[in-house]
């Protein structure tokens, strides 16, 4: 007899159970049909030509505040424009001193070249004899029998 009373007892648990299921889905039910009629009940209350308009007004007032900024974008770079010169002049006044201190680096570089020469002849005891300045007549003179030389031949 236990047994059966057990057993009664489980189907009489798996029955409740059952029941309150049920009850639950019932009532998640009665929740979204509320849901959906209280969507229903806004879309139908809403009115489109009221909702429209109030749209069309929002775009007018950032049209017009467009327009506003960028009339003082424009009054902006006219100021601008006029108080800094022309950057054509300046892109050729910054063009002219790139190249006055690469001619500068250049003869810098030249000089340090020139003077590695003479500081390697030096230690060479080699006597120079281009570009030494001694009598200009002597000079002269050198220069006139070498071109008479050359047309000897």
């Amino acid at each position: 007899m236990s047994t059966s009373s057990e057993q009664d007892r489980e189907r009489l648990k798996e029955e409740y159970k059952e029941h309150y299921r049920k009850i639950r889905d019932a009532k998640e039910k009665l929740q979204r049909s509320k849901y959906v009629r209280n969507v229903n009940d806004a879309m139908q209350k809403m009115n489109a030509d009221e909702l429209l308009s109030s749209v069309d007004d929002f775009l007018g007032s950032v049209r017009n505040k467009m327009v506003n900024i960028e009339a003082r974008l424009d009054v902006a770079m006219d100021q601008f424009l006029e108080d800094h010169p022309d950057t054509e002049e300046q892109d050729e006044e910054l063009r002219k001193a790139k190249a006055h201190d690469t001619l500068k680096q250049i003869k810098q570089e030249m000089g340090m070249l020139y003077s590695e020469i003479e500081h390697q002849a030096r230690h060479m005891k080699v006597e120079k004899t281009v570009g030494k300045k001694e009598d200009t007549v002597s000079g002269d003179s050198d220069i006139k029998s070498r071109e008479d030389d050359e047309d000897q031949k």
